[in-house]
């Protein structure tokens, strides 16, 4: 069974920083392409950044540029995503997702629909 599970949320003051991570299961993703995602309350979701299998290209999303950053360790089959600068407009359930194909291009996805897998998000509430 594939499983995709986040962690590292919690509630941070504007101005502060968080590290998520997302450990995944039951299949390796080192050669997929992986994201994270967001969605806050009365929103739709929304792409936050994404990285290529080899972790050669990334791809943020114009609100948190400059601020996050998404990495990933291939060794150990996890992908994170450092928030600085955190704003309360960044108050969200971030999710993980990883493209089911296997591909040596260094793609990254933008569009939710282009993952296959996805872990059950954790809350991150940035307080004003």
């Amino acid at each position: 069974q594939v499983q995709l599970v986040e962690s590292g949320g919690g509630l941070v003051q504007a101005g502060g920083s968080l590290r998520l991570s997302c450990a995944a299961s039951g299949r390796t993703f080192s050669t997929n392409a992986m994201g994270w995602f967001r969605q806050a309350p009365g929103k739709e979701r929304e792409f936050v950044a994404g990285i290529s299998w080899s972790g050669g290209r990334t791809y943020h999303a114009d609100s948190v540029k400059g601020r996050f950053t998404i990495s990933r360790d291939n060794a150990k089959n996890s992908v994170y995503l450092q928030m600085n600068s955190l704003k309360a407009e960044d108050t969200a359930v971030y999710y993980c997702a990883a493209n089911g194909r296997t591909s040596y291009s260094e793609r990254v996805y933008y569009r939710g629909q282009e993952y296959d897998y996805w872990g059950q998000g954790t809350q991150v509430t940035v307080s004003s």
